[in-house]
């Protein structure tokens, strides 16, 4: 839509006749009016006096993240570097909403389609609809499980109980759709891998993680860099809530890594190195240090259900 003024904003309807909608609209209403942060999406106004209710956001103008990782179309194509500093400008965006808000805020349905970029792919956390403000004398809350599937906390699922660590599980499964440029479910997987979190950490315990990611992005300047962002997913999606790192340490680990200085190996010392995990022979700092239990998490479509395999619990 145009305003008055001709500014060009972005209008999001609700459903006629859903009264589910009417909530979340209200919701996300109740929600946005506590953020004011550059990497959250503005609300500018809403109506809710119409036949259906309307909120009027700012527009942004190039579309998704998850178009541009996942769309064929080679203008779409994301650096590495630009990929970190989108996962370092969400991760200080959720980061805000649960310690810097005046009342915390639980987003509960991070994804990539959920992240917009503006013309500069600078990130702008979207969707607020399922997100849930947490009273500041409680450290979660018990609510019907909703989010998107594959991305969505085990730990949630099974007990109900939200807290900020579910947000925590959604953006480390997201980082590894940045490490990788797969989806989070593919059905051109094997069964046993057709969830990405699943998938991903398997390869990380066989010391075999340079075959799943992106080869448009590996290089032999940003290796070890690669290898920092892929134990913080990993530990981002830890089964067990309290053994995931905070989005505020989430966010203090990507900004450092983006001050790394990059290590131009000459191409015969990548193929080394690649060698080297290939092998088994994964350095020490890539190891996450902790003997943690894992959840292999799965579709059973005979059964129509999600199936959930504990590993290696202490």
């Amino acid at each position: 839509g145009i305003l008055a003024d001709n500014q060009v904003v972005a209008i999001k309807k609700s459903i006629i006749g859903d009264p589910s909608q009417v909530e979340q609209f209200i919701n996300e209403i109740m929600v946005l009016y506590q953020i004011n942060h550059r990497n959250v999406v503005k609300l500018l106004g809403c109506c809710l006096e119409t036949q259906v209710p309307l909120l009027v956001y700012e527009y942004i103008t190039n579309r998704t993240l998850f178009h541009h990782l996942h769309n064929d179309d080679a203008t779409s194509y994301l650096s590495w570097e630009t990929r970190l500093r989108i996962a370092t400008e969400t991760a200080e965006a959720l980061s805000y909403l649960h310690s810097a808000a005046s009342i915390p805020i639980i987003h509960r349905d991070i994804k990539l389609a959920n992240i917009l970029l503006d013309d500069n792919y600078t990130a702008k956390v979207s969707d607020f609809g399922a997100s849930r403000l947490i009273p500041s004398d409680q450290a979660q809350i018990t609510t019907i499980v909703q989010g998107t599937f594959g991305y969505l906390d085990p730990e949630y699922m099974l007990s109900s109980l939200l807290t900020e660590k579910s947000d925590v599980y959604s953006f480390g499964v997201m980082l590894m759709e940045l490490l990788t440029g797969q989806k989070v479910v593919c059905f051109k997987r094997s069964e046993e891998n057709r969830v990405l979190p699943m998938y991903f950490t398997s390869l990380m315990k066989e010391k075999r993680l340079l075959d799943i990611l992106d080869p448009r992005v590996l290089n032999d300047e940003n290796v070890e860099q690669l290898m920092e962002v892929a134990t913080l997913a990993r530990r981002c999606v830890r089964v067990k809530g309290e053994e995931r790192p905070t989005m505020k340490e989430v966010a203090h680990e990507l900004a450092g890594l983006q001050a790394m200085p990059k290590h131009p190996w000459s191409k015969s010392n990548l193929v080394s190195e690649e060698s080297e995990y290939l092998l088994g022979k994964f350095p020490s700092t890539y190891d996450d240090g902790v003997t943690s239990s894992s959840i292999g998490m799965g579709y059973d479509s005979i059964n129509n259900k999600i199936t959930f395999e504990l590993e290696g619990a202490r």
